[in-house]
Parts: structure tokens; C-alpha cells; sequence
């Protein structure tokens, strides 16, 4: 397990530079098996570095797409994030955390694909809100947001969710929240705060 400070979403990348010995010996574990995978969580309380964190349990598997090994004990990596993970038990850090987890499949909850549709339709309204205020050009709403064609809801509100301006709180809501339904109403609600967050900044210009 990778504990982070920050929340991370399936179908994300994650760039890793390794460089504590217990996370090398992870990377060489990983590297090691078939499915080169481990597993990515969020600090509660705590730092990346020197142990001592309190970790929270939902997180996502992280799979080494590509490495750079520097021959030191140090590493960049390239990991796929894919697919949600729940932490059933942690174990003792030996030398690095692990735990037993299991998938995380949503949960029924479907939602209709105007819902989706609505709230992609407000985080592009205030990405043009913002590049009005910055007199700044946007380029293409599908280069911005993605064309979303083809892909599942629950998956496109993770897809949507990554490239939005959000808190770490409000994007690990949307990570843990159980069902499609359920992910959007985190979602929305993550729009609503940052939307009066930009407002409010504006304001003041």
C-alpha cells in the first residue's frame, strides 16, 4: 500500500518519485508480480514520509505502467490508476504498508445520462466563467472534459471529477461514494463549493 496525501481517482495517472527505502522495497515487490499493481490509499493525518500516518480505507489499485530504475534505491514511476479498492484489514508495515483489501465495484444506484450530462454541462460553465474572468482562451470542451463517448456513468463522473479544481475532501467523497447516484451527488455538491469559492474570488477583483 502507497498512502498519499492526496485522493485519487480510478482512470487517473499517477507519476511517483521513490526515494524512501521501505517504498523501494514496494516497488521491487511490485515489480516482482504478474499484475505489477499495489494499492494507493488517502492520509488521513500524517505525511507521505516517515511513517506514522493514519491512512483512511477506501482507495484505488495503482498498476506501474512504465519505471525509471536509478540504481540507488530511487525510482520514478508511471502507474494506471484502475480500479476501487476497499481495505478489509491493515497489517504491520513490514517494511512498507499493506493490508488485505478487496474490490469495490459500485454499488446499484444508476443515474440517467442527462444527470451526467447536467453537471458536466455546470463544471464547463464554470471553467468559462473563469476564463471570462482571466480574459484567457479555453480550448475545445471535449480536449477540457473529455468526449465521454462510450464510457459507463459511474466511470464518466470519476473522468469528470479529475479535472475539476476540487479539495482533497470533495474528491475523495466522490472516491468513496458507494453507488453511480451517490458519486454524483458528491460531485454536484464539490461543484457547488468550488463555484462559490471562484465567486466570491472574483468579487474581489
Amino acid at each position: 500500500m502507497f498512502p498519499l496525501e492526496t485522493a485519487m481517482l480510478p482512470g487517473e495517472q499517477l507519476p511517483l518519485r521513490i526515494f524512501e527505502p521501505r517504498y523501494a522495497a514496494l516497488v521491487q515487490d511490485t515489480l516482482d508480480r504478474d499484475d505489477k499493481s499495489f494499492g494507493v490509499v488517502l492520509i488521513e493525518r500524517g505525511r507521505e514520509v516517515g511513517g506514522g500516518d493514519d491512512r483512511l480505507d477506501i482507495g484505488v489499485r495503482a498498476r506501474i505502467a512504465a519505471f525509471e530504475d536509478y540504481g540507488d534505491g530511487t525510482y520514478r514511476l508511471r502507474c494506471a490508476l484502475t480500479e476501487r479498492i476497499r481495505v478489509t484489514q491493515w497489517l504491520p508495515d513490514d517494511p512498507y504498508p499493506r493490508a488485505e483489501v478487496q474490490s469495490w465495484p459500485d454499488e446499484p444506484g444508476p443515474v440517467s445520462s442527462s444527470g451526467v450530462g447536467d453537471v458536466e454541462d455546470r463544471i464547463w460553465g464554470l471553467f468559462e466563467r473563469i476564463a471570462h474572468a482571466r480574459d484567457a482562451h479555453l480550448p475545445e470542451r471535449a480536449d477540457v472534459l473529455g468526449d465521454g463517448l462510450d464510457v459507463p456513468a459511474g466511470q464518466r463522473l470519476y473522468e469528470l471529477a479529475a479535472r475539476m479544481p476540487m479539495g482533497t475532501a470533495d474528491k475523495y467523497s466522490v472516491l468513496a461514494a458507494p453507488s453511480p447516484a451517490d458519486r454524483l451527488t458528491a460531485l454536484q455538491e464539490a461543484v457547488d463549493i468550488v463555484s462559490a469559492m471562484v465567486e466570491f474570488q472574483l468579487s474581489g477583483d
